[in-house]
C-alpha cells in the first residue's frame, strides 16, 4: 500500500512539475513567472497553509518523538560531511558550511510539503522539520558564514533571522492558536476569517511544484569546481541521512510501521533551496549550493521510491 501511495504521490507531483516546466518552455508568464510563483508561495500561500493546518492540530501531534530522530540524523550527517571536508576535500570554512547544509538541510517546504501531503497523507508532518531548521540550524550556519566571509558576527542579523521567515511565523502563530483554543475549549478563530486563509493556503503546493518545474529549464549541474565534494554531499543527503534515520527510529526510538516510514521518507527529502539563498547572500559556495540542490532534488525521488518499496 505504501509503494502504491508513493507511486500515486510521485505521479501527482511529477505531473504538476511537468506543467511548470512546459509553461517555462513556452514562456508562459514571462521571464519572472518562476520568481513570482516562488515569492507568492513563500510569503503568502505556505504561511497561510501552515497556520490553517496547525491552528486545528493537537500540539501533541506536532511535537512528536520523531522530531528527535530528525534532529539527530541531520546533525550527524552534517558532522560527517564536515569531517570529510577537512580530511579529504580541504574546503574553506564557507564552502564547508554550505556543503554541510547541502548534506543535512531538508526541503520541508517545496518538496517536503507535497511529499507529506500526497505520500504520507499528513501535511503537518513537516512542521517539526521547519521549526528545527529555522530555529537551530539556520542561525548556526549564518554565524559560520558571517565569520568566514566578514570576519565578524552580526548578532542582530542572526537573532532576527527567524523573524524574516514567513513560513516559520505562520507555524508559530498556528501553534499559538492551537494552544489557546485547547485551553479555551473551542476554536478561537471565526469561520469567516479561517476559511479564506485556508483557501489561499491550498494554493501553496501546486504553486511550489510549478515554480520548481520552471526552475529546471536550462539547469546544468556540475559545471563548476568542487565536483567531488558536491557528489559527496549529495550522497550524504540521499543515502546516509535516511540510513541514520532508520537506525535511530528503529533501534533507539522503537518505531515501527507508519512512524518509521515517515521518519525515513522525510530524511530522504532533497536539499532545500534556502541553502542557495544563504550562499548567494554571502557570495560564498553558490555553485556548490546550486548543484547540490539540483542533484539531490533529481535523485531524492528515486531514494524515496525505494524506501516506499522496502518500508511502505
Amino acid at each position: 500500500m505504501g509503494l502504491f501511495n508513493a507511486l500515486q504521490g510521485f505521479c501527482v507531483i511529477g505531473i504538476i512539475i511537468l506543467i511548470g516546466y512546459i509553461a517555462a518552455r513556452f514562456h508562459v508568464g514571462g521571464p519572472t513567472a518562476q520568481m513570482v510563483l516562488n515569492r507568492f508561495s513563500f510569503f503568502v500561500s505556505t504561511p497561510c497553509l501552515m497556520f490553517a493546518l496547525l491552528s486545528k492540530e493537537q500540539l501533541s501531534d506536532v511535537f512528536k518523538p520523531s522530531m528527535l530522530v530528525a534532529l539527530l540524523c541531520a546533525t550527524i550527517t552534517g558532522i560527517v560531511f564536515l569531517l570529510l571536508s577537512r580530511t579529504v576535500f580541504h574546503l574553506d570554512t564557507a564552502d564547508a558550511t554550505v556543503g554541510a547544509l547541502v548534506s543535512m538541510y531538508m526541503n520541508a517546504n517545496n518538496i517536503g510539503l507535497p511529499v507529506a501531503t500526497y505520500i504520507l497523507g499528513d501535511p503537518a508532518a513537516v512542521t517539526p522539520i521547519i521549526l528545527m531548521q529555522q530555529v537551530i540550524f539556520t542561525p548556526i550556519a549564518l554565524t559560520a558564514l558571517d565569520l568566514s566571509t566578514k570576519g565578524r558576527v552580526s548578532a542582530k542579523a542572526i537573532l532576527s533571522q527567524p523573524l524574516h521567515q514567513p513560513i516559520l511565523i505562520g507555524v508559530l502563530i498556528g501553534i499559538a492558536v492551537s494552544a489557546t483554543s485547547d485551553a479555551a475549549g473551542w476554536f478561537i478563530v471565526p469561520k469567516y476569517l479561517y476559511d479564506p486563509i485556508n483557501i489561499v493556503g491550498q494554493s501553496a503546493v501546486p504553486l511550489i511544484l510549478m515554480a520548481f518545474g520552471m526552475s529546471l529549464k536550462g539547469s546544468r549541474p556540475l559545471q563548476g569546481g568542487n565536483r567531488a565534494a558536491t557528489i559527496a554531499s549529495t550522497l550524504c543527503k540521499d543515502l546516509l541521512m535516511p540510513a541514520l534515520a532508520f537506525i535511530l527510529a528503529y533501534f533507539m526510538m522503537g518505531f515501527r510501521g507508519t512512524d518509521l516510514y515517515a521518519c525515513v521518507v522525510l530524511a530522504a527529502l532533497p536539499c532545500a533551496q534556502n541553502v542557495y539563498n544563504y550562499a548567494a547572500r554571502y557570495d560564498a559556495g553558490t555553485e556548490f549550493a546550486r548543484d547540490g540542490v539540483l542533484l539531490t532534488t533529481i535523485t531524492s525521488p528515486i531514494v524515496i521510491f525505494a524506501i516506499a518499496a522496502l518500508l511502505g
